[in-house]
């Protein structure tokens, strides 16, 4: 677990410009407006990370005075460098990774939709920083990898995924336990809203619509996220990040739908005691708990209302209907490079799916072709797992290839 930093916290954002990536610079603000003022304050961010957004990666560089920035999309490097005199800029696919190496951090939040943020991520492992993993990708592709390099390098990974963070909450209460003692926890329960076809049928699931796929009924995410929550896909890389982030075997980790979404996770306990996060779904609430772990100031999130919330739901997810659920539990089994086919298989469908190439229900069904058509070797490197990646990319462009040139 992190240990105390120096007075000030010097903060790397990968995905800036994303949902996560905004609110962390919000959080940053309020706990430096919160901590009194004056010159010296206690986050300081000192590089951001956006794949093409370029105004706005302009706007919080210029609010913060952030010394270097990255850009995946290298055709902007020139407005950078032309808006940000003074400010060292990286651009092209491998800009994160560079800007990791390069800057002096103690803390990066690890926000980059998909992938794309890993070799960013390892190198924030092996520097020995204190990682806010909100890209559960990283440990759904790499996390026979990247897991031991924490251990070695001494970093900490904190999850900030709203489930995540509320298991790991909830189990600070029995940090005196060695790593790897899972005795005294019976299950952990990730808590699932059922996305926007939780009460709809299995066939107009299957046949729904662009539009329809991205109105989630709770929380306000990117379009790759809110249709990982619509195929349920998103909880099933989240049973595999808690595999690795808490040491879990696949048997005691379940899911369960709640639809209210104030629940964020519970954890069960040997003497069948159970403890659960509750609070608004409000991400600003697990990203300052990342930044700020093991305080707990004043927060900016919303709070929750006690007295609009009359009841509490809950219902088992349907393993037919959301058959990427019972897909997470075979990658875990398989394990190697089986996350890391699992995810890039479902990145490449659901961007076919928005590209209107395909219908709702192909995505989870390319994805379980993806798994059973290529073999899972073992993790053992980097290019091992981004060849695995490349591997379910190709695999799927050509299943939809296939599929259009059909029509």
């Amino acid at each position: 677990m992190p240990t105390p930093h120096g007075p000030t916290r010097r903060v790397v954002v990968l995905g800036s410009t994303g949902s996560i990536g905004v609110n962390t610079l919000t959080v940053i603000d309020h706990l430096n407006q919160s901590s009194g003022g004056g010159a010296s304050k206690p986050y300081e961010v000192v590089g951001l990370a956006a794949g093409s957004k370029v105004d706005a990666l302009v706007a919080q560089a210029k609010r913060f005075h952030v010394p270097a920035v990255a850009i995946a999309d290298a055709s902007h490097a020139d407005t950078l460098r032309r808006q940000l005199p003074g400010v060292t800029v990286f651009a092209g696919p491998d800009s994160a990774l560079k800007l990791m190496e390069s800057v002096d951090a103690t803390d990066v939040v690890a926000a980059v939709v998909g992938s794309a943020g890993l070799p960013a991520t390892i190198v924030a492992a092996k520097k020995g920083l204190t990682i806010g993993l909100a890209n559960k990708e990283t440990l759904v592709a790499a996390g026979e990898l990247v897991t031991p390099l924490v251990h070695k390098h001494h970093a900490h990974l904190i999850p900030v995924d709203s489930e995540h963070s509320a298991i790991f909450q909830c189990l600070e209460s029995h940090s005196h336990h060695e790593p790897g003692d899972h005795a005294h926890i019976k299950r952990i329960v990730l808590t699932a809203s059922g996305g926007p076809f939780r009460t709809v049928s299995k066939e107009t699931m299957d046949n729904a619509t662009v539009e329809q796929a991205l109105k989630h009924p709770t929380w306000n995410m990117g379009p790759k996220i809110t249709i990982d929550s619509a195929t349920m896909m998103n909880k099933a890389l989240e049973i595999i990040e808690a595999h690795w982030l808490f040491g879990l075997p696949a048997s005691k980790i379940s899911v369960i739908i709640h639809p209210q979404s104030v629940a964020h996770s519970f954890v069960e306990f040997s003497d069948n005691s159970v403890l659960s996060q509750l609070g608004a779904p409000d991400m600003k609430t697990p990203i300052q708990y990342a930044l700020t772990y093991p305080d707990r100031p004043t927060g900016c999130s919303d709070a929750l209302d006690w007295s609009k919330l009359s009841r509490l739901d809950f219902e088992q997810p349907d393993f037919d209907k959301f058959r990427s659920l019972k897909l997470a539990y075979d990658v875990i089994e398989a394990g190697g490079t089986a996350g890391a086919v699992f995810n890039a298989a479902n990145e490449a469908a659901v961007a076919a799916f928005l590209e209107r190439k395909v219908r709702f229900g192909r995505i989870v069904e390319l994805v379980a072709e993806a798994l059973q058509s290529i073999q899972a070797r073992p993790a053992d490197s980097l290019e091992t797992i981004l060849d695995a990646d490349r591997r379910a990319r190709r695999f799927v462009a050509d299943l939809v290839s296939q599929q259009t040139v059909g029509r």
